[in-house]
Order: structure tokens, then C-alpha cells, then sequence
């Protein structure tokens, strides 16, 4: 809940500081990022620094209103709800919001709105909700968190503060995954580079049995495409689809994979590899693969997504795919 228990976002932390301490606080306020990169977290340490009763530029955690807001019951601060999982219509704004709002603060300076998954807020309840914000009452602060800025009116863009969450350098993911999550260096390199700055991503994956089986099973194709037949191929991708794993994320790890492999090819380095572990079946690849092989297996594998994304039937689009690996091996 504190500023400092935040990994990054060093601008968005100061700009909230900032605003503390020059009490430039502004009505309303847009979060926009990933889910997992920390929209609530930033949310909560501003509502909390807000509400606290030391007067500094962050929370102190130990007054009354802290305490409150630590335990889930601070009077002044409400996380809307919805009953519908897919859009949160009229009924919640005016309910948790328009109707509340009029109500001054019970014991804090402020009262504080904050919405998650805000994208899903119908144009309906966005314009019922834009009059709060155009004319709201000088104690109110509403916080949109959202995956999805664009899903918003102009209107209501054009009238909050937003602030966009950037990713985090892959060392700090690193840092955090091999001292916070007891992550080897091997799987804490792999998250990082999956996960694309996203913390909560990378955690997420360091713990999951599925992206585990994931790596197994797509690991074992890469290192010995070149030496299979095509039924045992067809095996794999059957195995992929049977284990219900994400293909989508299977390709994003073969991208990963020619990634080191056409690195390597190009510099001989290895200090920037993410599958260290594997060197002996990078480096056969890159000494038995072209540069232009290399670029053909990367433009396969993206096609791959292409085409399973317009509903090509699964096993002709990645055979095809696996087909191109296996040509491009000399």
C-alpha cells in the first residue's frame, strides 16, 4: 500500500508525491496498463497517502485511516462493484458514485472512487458519471483503472488526469523473481522475457504448472525439429492440444527461441541469452541456419498466429509453421 513497497513507475509515484505536496490534487484520475502491472497497487498507495491523517507527501501506515484502509474497512474510500461481469452499467455508477458523492467524507479529507476495469463502463454509465466528474463536489477524487483507455467517451478523456504505466526493465523482474519468489536465474530470465515488463505477469508464470508443461513440451520440439518425422511432430502438437496449453503463448516462446538463436548467430554472445541452459542446441542451430533461414522460421511462426487467429484449423497452420523450421535447418 505505501510508495515504496512499489517495484517502478518512479514517474507515477512522483507525480502523486507531487501532487500531495503541493495539495494539486485533481477529481479524476486515468490508470491505464496491463492487468499485473500495477494499476490497483499505484491506486491504493495514492488513496491511502490521500486519506492519512500524518499530512505528508506518502502514507504513514500507522494512523487510524491507515490502519482502516489497510484491513479493507476505510468509510471514505469505495472500490465499485458490479453485478454483471461483462459491463458495469447505470444502475452501479449512480448507486456507488453519482448518489454517494453527495454524502461528505466521515472522518478523511477525501472521498475516493476507484474503479477497476473502468473499460467496461457502458457509454450510458460513462455519460451518467461525466457530470460528477465536470462538477464534482471539491472532497471527491475517482480513480478509472483500465486495460483500455480507448474504450472511453472524449468527453470523459478529455476531463481526467491519465497516466499510462510503462513496463519494467527485465533485470528488476529478474531481481524480484530470484530474491521475492525464490526463482532460479534459468526461469527467472525466461519470465522476464515473457512476461514484457509486466511483474505480475512474470509471477504469475514463475508459479504456473501449465507454463511449466508449456516450456517441457515446446523446449523438446525446438532442440529436435530437425530430427523428427512428421507424425512425431503431429504427436507434439497434439500433446500441446490435449495438455489445453495457451498456443498462443507456445508461440511466444518459439519466438523467444529464435530470438537467442539469431543473436548468437550475429554475435557470438551468449551474456544476453534468456535460454542459457540450452547453448549447446542454440548454437547448432545458428551454425546450421542462415540468416535469411533464420528470418523465414520468425515470419513462419508469426503467420502461425495469423492464421490460428482467423480460425485455420490447428494443426494444418502449425504443421506448416514446423515444416519451415525443419527446411531451414542446412
Amino acid at each position: 500500500m505505501l510508495f515504496e513497497d512499489i517495484l517502478g513507475h518512479e514517474q507515477i509515484k512522483s507525480y502523486f508525491k507531487n501532487a500531495l505536496e503541493r495539495h494539486q490534487v485533481s477529481h479524476a484520475y486515468i490508470l491505464t496498463g496491463e492487468a499485473g502491472m500495477g494499476r490497483k497497487m499505484l491506486a491504493n498507495a495514492f488513496a491511502m497517502a490521500l486519506q492519512c491523517e500524518s499530512g505528508e507527501a506518502r502514507a504513514c501506515g500507522t494512523c487510524h485511516s491507515c490502519r482502516q484502509f489497510m484491513s479493507g474497512n476505510h468509510p471514505d474510500v469505495v472500490y465499485v462493484r458490479h453485478e454483471k461481469p461483462g459491463s458495469i452499467g447505470v444502475g452501479d455508477v449512480r448507486e456507488q458514485i453519482i448518489n454517494d458523492v453527495e454524502i461528505k467524507p466521515y472522518s478523511s479529507p477525501y472521498k475516493i472512487y476507484i474503479v477497476d476495469q473502468a473499460e467496461l463502463l457502458t457509454p450510458e454509465a460513462q455519460n451518467a458519471l461525466l457530470k460528477t466528474i465536470e462538477e464534482p463536489p471539491e472532497y471527491a477524487v475517482i480513480f478509472l483503472l483500465t486495460t483500455n483507455s480507448e474504450a472511453f467517451l472524449p468527453t470523459i478523456l478529455s476531463r481526467c488526469t491519465k497516466l499510462k504505466l510503462k513496463p519494467l526493465y527485465d533485470q528488476v523482474i529478474k531481481d524480484y523473481l530470484k530474491e521475492h519468489e525464490k526463482v532460479s536465474d534459468h526461469q527467472a530470465d525466461i519470465c522476464a522475457a515473457f512476461a514484457r515488463g509486466n511483474l505480475g505477469k512474470a509471477v504469475a508464470l514463475a508459479s504456473s504448472e501449465e507454463f511449466a508443461k508449456m516450456q517441457e513440451i515446446v523446449l523438446e520440439l525446438l532442440k529436435h525439429v530437425k530430427d523428427m518425422e512428421i507424425r512425431e511432430m503431429l504427436a507434439v502438437l497434439k500433446e500441446i492440444k490435449e495438455a489445453n496449453l495457451n498456443v498462443g503463448d507456445c508461440l511466444d516462446f518459439m519466438q523467444l527461441w529464435y530470438r537467442d538463436v539469431l543473436m548468437f548467430k550475429a554475435t557470438r554472445d551468449t551474456s544476453m541469452f534468456i535460454f542459457k541452459d540450452e547453448y549447446k542446441y542454440i548454437r547448432e542451430i545458428a551454425d546450421h541456419s542462415s540468416f535469411d533461414g533464420i528470418d523465414k522460421v520468425l515470419k513462419a511462426i508469426e503467420k502461425a498466429g495469423v492464421r490460428l487467429a482467423a480460425n485455420v484449423n490447428y494443426e494444418v497452420a502449425m504443421e506448416l509453421m514446423l515444416l519451415v523450421m525443419k527446411e531451414n535447418f542446412v
